[in-house]
């Protein structure tokens, strides 16, 4: 098999990289942890340990896959942001987890957001989707906070989640919503100030 070179992204704040096995422990302990109760945990170790191949497998058989999202300045993991498309799923997803020490932080949309950028400009994506667990308010959030509107006609997974569907590259490039997720990144880089309910990831 051709190993594929995964492309480094970078942000203000983040690089991401592809999954390395030194990443595995952060992985590990927030897939054993509450935090994945929407994404099919928590997992055991051997769970953790198959899941977080599959991560890296992604890569190979899709050409394309999850980041580990790194802190600039520290090289810190934070999370993981990319696609995700593995058998049976009705179409390709833009996913994401942040470890819940970190959280709050912005870096949910600051990395999502450069993935989606990744996935229409040098991919050539014309739509994506979100699959959501209707309980996983923060994830709805960040997902209309993106610019996702719920899609009822889309498929789901098993018919346990909710379908956020993303604008398309020409309906996002230039808009409203990708100056306003400008905006909110540059004031978690470089807080101005924060209002009373300002969102979360």
């Amino acid at each position: 098999m051709t190993s594929h070179t995964i492309p480094e992204l970078t942000t203000q704040r983040l690089v991401l990289r592809g999954p390395e096995p030194q990443d595995y422990p952060d992985f590990k302990a927030t897939f054993s942890s509450y935090r994945s109760r929407f994404m099919g945990g928590p997992l055991n170790g051997y769970e953790a340990w198959m899941l977080y191949a599959a991560e890296i497998g992604h890569w190979q058989i899709r050409g394309y896959g999850m980041w580990m999202i790194h802190a600039r300045d520290t090289d810190r993991t934070l999370g993981m942001a990319g696609g995700w498309f593995p058998a049976k799923w009705p179409e390709p997803e833009i996913a994401w987890i942040i470890w819940p020490d970190v959280a709050g932080k912005g870096y949910a949309l600051e990395a999502t957001h450069r993935v989606r950028r990744y996935f229409y400009d040098d991919m050539g994506w014309q739509t994506a989707v979100s699959y959501i667990d209707p309980k996983n308010l923060d994830s709805i959030r960040l997902a209309e906070r993106l610019g996702a509107t719920r899609d009822p006609a889309a498929p789901s997974i098993d018919g346990h989640d909710v379908v956020y569907r993303h604008p398309a590259p020409d309906a996002l490039r230039g808009s409203q919503i990708e100056h306003g997720i400008g905006m909110e990144i540059a004031n978690y880089a470089d807080p101005l100030f924060k209002p009373k309910g300002f969102a979360l990831d």
